[in-house]
């Protein structure tokens, strides 16, 4: 998702040497090491045991569980034990009490979005391992602190460094890595900790710096539905890139204060069109719900919790008067962005939030008629990003460009499927197109799954590692077992 850059030199010395490291390893180990067709020559491609980040005693066992019970599929049990811990394996950094700070693979800064996504799949282990518990909180513990220092910025260094995009056209401190708007940067902090305490029932990480994040989410959200002006925020980058920098003198293009928030940026960091960007919408109105139940039962702050009901509701309205668009073949759909004075993007990005993605947050019910005509638009050349070639088909979009498929929508085409040859489809889609390398990537062309982008990708790793448990507890395994690549 991110374009690589070059490590920071004022990162701690001894973070950009380990994170190197593993890099180079993982690298290295890629070109070596090609899975032979007869599944004989199945090498762990996992750094050695000295140069992993963090280790879980938990999520050890459950590898070796998953192991055990794909073994009549070894190609497929030995992707998962690369990409599960990939997240611990290469980018935790954690102080041993509480502070961790996540990077997002490929580049040493931590994305809210992406460190969310990325500690997700190990909440539901949280309570077998106290270390892996901790670690966890200390993500959230982070995140909130993040937030705090400025609610409209995307990705953050782990101390005031600065960065390479400090010279963009916005308010910049030597905190911030990059300072893109995104709704779902205040979400998935949210959607992190209000599962870790489902799971663990820990409240510790609803103090202070918890209210204060809710209240300074809210600000943000109010301010960005741009009822009065267009709000503080601005952005514009001396850039070749279109979609990295935004019109309108940094403002995007003109909205229509219908109730709905603005995004300046999707969840691939490049610009929205029409600002009102639906799946990240979807994603502001569970949020809000979930702060709210927490306010009530853990912090007894009833005032801030009805904000955030009421900003929910009046969101959930505008989404139901705004978003739905009678398609001709597909009848009612969501579109992907919206304006408020009528106009509608038809497409999907392959990044999560998606609107293929919104049962799988959480969002929506899979059994939505609206949500179910909209995946299958989606899901098709009717979606000017849909590609399908000789090798696979899916979604991908304009951050990669034509052609390229991203595996993150083939996950979440299997997230979202309740059928079973759709689901083998994916798997055996996904274990086709690693290029050999055992790894989720980035994105692949269509045609040629050996032209990828990233050969390190946390996030997409680990999300296939969280599929491949999901589809098991799902009483899934023969569909597992049954798949071929």
């Amino acid at each position: 998702m991110k374009q690589s850059i070059k490590l920071l030199t004022g990162v701690t010395m001894v973070l950009t040497l380990s994170a190197a490291n593993v890099k180079a390893s993982t690298m290295m180990a890629a070109k070596a090491i090609v899975a032979a067709s007869d599944n004989t020559s199945l090498v762990s491609k996992r750094p050695p045991v000295s140069e992993r980040l963090f280790v879980s005693d938990a999520v050890e066992k459950k590898i070796k569980e998953v192991k055990k019970l794909l073994k009549k599929n070894s190609y497929l049990a030995w992707m998962f034990e690369n990409c599960f811990p990939n997240t611990l394996d290469t980018t935790v950094h954690f102080d041993g009490k509480d502070d961790t700070f996540v990077y997002t693979g490929d580049i040493p800064a931590m994305w809210l979005r992406d460190s969310g996504a990325q500690v997700w799949p190990y909440v539901q282990l949280a309570n077998k391992d106290p270390k892996l518990k901790a670690m966890v909180r200390g993500t959230i513990l982070r995140q909130l602190k993040c937030i705090n220092i400025d609610p409209y910025a995307n990705a953050f260094n782990m101390g005031p460094t600065g960065s390479e995009w400090e010279k963009d056209l916005t308010a910049m401190k030597p905190d911030l890595h990059e300072r893109k708007y995104e709704i779902d940067s205040l979400c998935y902090p949210i959607r992190l900790a209000y599962y870790y305490w489902q799971v663990t029932g820990d409240t510790s990480i609803f103090g202070v710096e918890w209210e204060k994040a809710v209240a300074n989410i809210l600000k943000t959200f109010h301010e960005q539905q741009r009822k009065e002006n267009v709000g503080p925020y601005k952005f514009q980058r001396k850039t070749e890139r279109q979609l990295d920098t935004m019109s309108n003198d940094g403002y995007g293009n003109p909205v229509n204060p219908v109730g709905l928030i603005a995004s300046a940026f999707r969840p691939s960091d490049d610009a929205t069109t029409f600002l009102f960007l639906v799946p990240s919408n979807f994603m502001a109105v569970s949020s809000l719900r979930k702060t709210a139940e927490i306010l009530t039962k853990v912090n007894n702050n009833g005032a801030l919790a009805s904000q955030c009901t009421t900003l929910a509701g009046e969101v959930e309205s505008a989404l139901k008067k705004y978003a739905i668009y009678d398609h001709p073949k597909y009848g009612k759909i969501y579109a992907f962005e919206v304006d408020g004075f009528g106009n509608k993007l038809l497409m999907d990005d392959a990044n999560v939030p998606s609107l293929l993605a919104m049962p799988y947050l959480g969002d929506v019910d899979v059994n939505d008629p609206i949500y179910q005509n909209t995946r299958r638009f989606v899901w098709s050349q009717d979606n000017p990003y849909f590609f399908k070639g000789t090798v696979a088909e899916g979604i991908g979009g304009p951050h990669i460009g034509y052609d390229m498929i991203w595996p993150m929508s083939i996950m979440m085409k299997a997230f979202t499927s309740s059928d079973d040859t759709e689901i083998k489809w994916c798997i055996e889609t996904l274990m086709r197109t690693d290029a050999n390398t055992g790894f989720m990537h980035e994105s692949f062309n269509k045609n040629n799954s050996e032209k990828f982008t990233r050969s390190w990708f946390a996030w997409q790793n680990t999300l296939f590692g969280e599929l491949i448990i999901k589809l098991i507890n799902d009483g899934k395994i023969d569909v597992l077992l049954s798949a071929q690549r």
